[in-house]
């Protein structure tokens, strides 16, 4: 599709990640770096996009106290801004990042408190926002205020303006959205095992669980299924394909983002025409390229291409 992709963050966040030797607690712990990002799962999939050369507009609900590490990502990287602000301030989540576990620890702040007008001043905005770009990322949580279906009432709109919508969320959003009617459903998700078994309502402990659900969600009429896996990849399936993307181990710098990465890889090499196994090689090599970097960032194209040269594609 033509224009730029649309990015919708209803509950950013500015990530404050605290990097550690080892992470002791009940002690005292030496920090070796801290980095402050602009953040959220929206927000993310706007800055790889964007390091990926794509034309890209993000959008939603941003606390006007303290904007401005938005408005300096947005300006650094070419993103077109037309949030919604409201009053308040965003949210800070701490991600404690432990080099020595390769683990990280998330500590999220409360944020914002906003009501349904903001929502239906958000999506006055996306009926005019979708005359520019009809791919829509919209992604990530809730914040306090607004209730379960507010996603779901999201992409019924968005599909009225001829949107094709990728959702990536998860709990009572998640279920709520995968609820609608088949007119009002997204046509791609993007969850991770657990949040596919909560949908389910059962455990999927094995490959061929995971695959069954995600072609139970396909057949109620979401063109594109990707659940990530972590370690182990992530599955693709739409109407014609299920396939199982993976790369070897890579020791990460940062695991925060990565399925950001991974949603930016696949609404890119999905609206440029690629195939099934195209999109998901591209969506595998962004999530592993940005395991190597701190906050919402990949590294060059040919890096992230190599990568995607490497990844193992295995037919389901």
């Amino acid at each position: 599709m033509s224009g730029p992709v649309i990015t919708v963050t209803l509950n950013p966040a500015i990530d404050q990640t605290v990097t550690l030797d080892g992470l002791y607690p009940g002690s005292v712990n030496l920090a070796k770096s801290v980095t402050s990002n602009a953040g959220g799962k929206g927000v993310n999939v706007a800055s790889c996009l964007a390091d990926w050369g794509t034309p890209v507009l993000a959008t939603g609900l941003l606390g006007k106290s303290n904007s401005e590490p938005f408005e300096t990502l947005f300006e650094a990287k070419g993103i077109l801004d037309r949030f919604l602000r409201v009053p308040g301030s965003t949210r800070v989540n701490i991600k404690i990042a432990d080099t020595c576990r390769n683990e990280t620890t998330d500590i999220n702040l409360p944020g914002l408190d906003v009501d349904e007008e903001d929502l239906d001043r958000l999506m006055e905005r996306l009926g005019d926002l979708t005359e520019l770009g009809r791919d829509v990322v919209l992604a990530g949580s809730l914040p306090a205020g607004l209730p379960a279906d507010s996603h779901a009432r999201v992409i019924a709109r968005l599909n009225q303006f001829g949107a094709r919508v990728l959702l990536d969320t998860s709990g009572a959003p998640l279920v709520a959205a995968l609820a609608a009617p088949r007119e009002a459903l997204p046509a791609c998700i993007k969850p991770n095992r657990h949040e596919l078994e909560q949908w389910a309502g059962r455990p999927l402990p094995t490959l061929d669980d995971v695959v069954s659900a995600a072609f139970e969600l396909q057949q109620r009429g979401i063109e594109k299924v990707a659940v990530s896996l972590g370690e182990d990849g992530a599955l693709f399936v739409d109407g014609k394909s299920a396939l199982l993307a993976s790369l070897p181990v890579i020791n990460a710098v940062s695991t925060v983002g990565a399925g950001d990465a991974l949603v930016a890889g696949l609404i890119s090499a999905w609206r440029s025409g690629a195939d099934a196994e195209g999109i998901a090689r591209r969506a595998v090599a962004f999530a592993a390229a940005k395991l190597g970097r701190i906050g919402p960032h990949l590294p060059d194209a040919t890096e992230v291409i190599n990568l995607g040269e490497t990844v193992t594609i295995q037919k389901l």
